[in-house]
């Protein structure tokens, strides 16, 4: 922590052009729009460079942000900064919110896998919103429940919601560990439940409540 306060002046003097306040604990908006909050708080000795790092991806110093290692626990999740992205972010997000928000962390991640698996499988539409809303309008038809169950979506647990969002931030940006839970699955279903398709399929995890299955088949991925 020796050097924070200078690395962090550095970092203030080179985004102020952003529109990024010096007052700590003050939020604008950086370059793109995106809400950019300065929190010395936050900067914990064990997150200081994830933290640097996400600022400086907001404001568009940096492409894409340095992988970090996941660690499949509430106060990892906690620790990370405050999530956010583009539409295929927001979908996932809240795919993970309907689905999973009560599952443990490990859950959460093992759900966003199967989605990202199906965008990587030939057999469904090739980005994120298109896999979770595929069949929606069709009462009952859908592919996940919570998009044509008849009710309004509405993210009332707030902190539940934020929880997510870093698991879905997490995801897309390729964090070490968060691949392989599942085993390529691309279909899961909770204990509560037996679909038919379950006794065709292969299971290969269960984590929580959500048994993890796959075609017996690989499928071609999208080129």
């Amino acid at each position: 922590m020796k050097y924070f306060w200078i690395v962090f002046a550095v970092l203030l003097t080179a985004v102020a052009p952003f529109g990024v306040s010096a007052d700590m604990g003050r939020a604008d908006t950086g370059r793109d729009g995106a809400l950019l909050v300065i929190d010395a708080n936050q900067a914990s000795s064990d997150s200081t460079g994830r933290y640097i790092n996400s600022v400086l991806t907001k404001v568009g110093l940096v492409s894409k942000p340095v992988p970090v290692k996941v660690s499949f626990s509430r106060s990892w999740v906690d620790s990370q900064p405050a999530a956010v992205g583009d539409e295929q972010w927001r979908c996932l997000s809240e795919a993970l919110y309907f689905e999973a928000r009560g599952e443990t962390v490990k859950g959460q991640f093992a759900v966003a896998e199967v989605i990202m698996n199906r965008v990587e499988s030939a057999r469904f539409p090739g980005t994120l919103c298109g896999v979770i809303k595929q069949g929606t309008g069709r009462k009952y038809q859908c592919q996940f429940t919570y998009t044509c169950d008849g009710y309004k979506d509405i993210i009332a647990e707030h902190q539940a919601y934020a929880r997510v969002s870093k698991v879905a931030r997490a995801m897309l940006d390729g964090a070490e560990g968060t691949g392989g839970l599942t085993e390529g699955a691309t279909h899961y279903h909770t204990s509560a439940v037996h679909p038919a398709w379950a006794n065709t399929y292969k299971k290969t995890a269960r984590i929580g409540v959500h048994l993890f299955y796959r075609h017996n088949y690989r499928t071609a991925q999208k080129q």
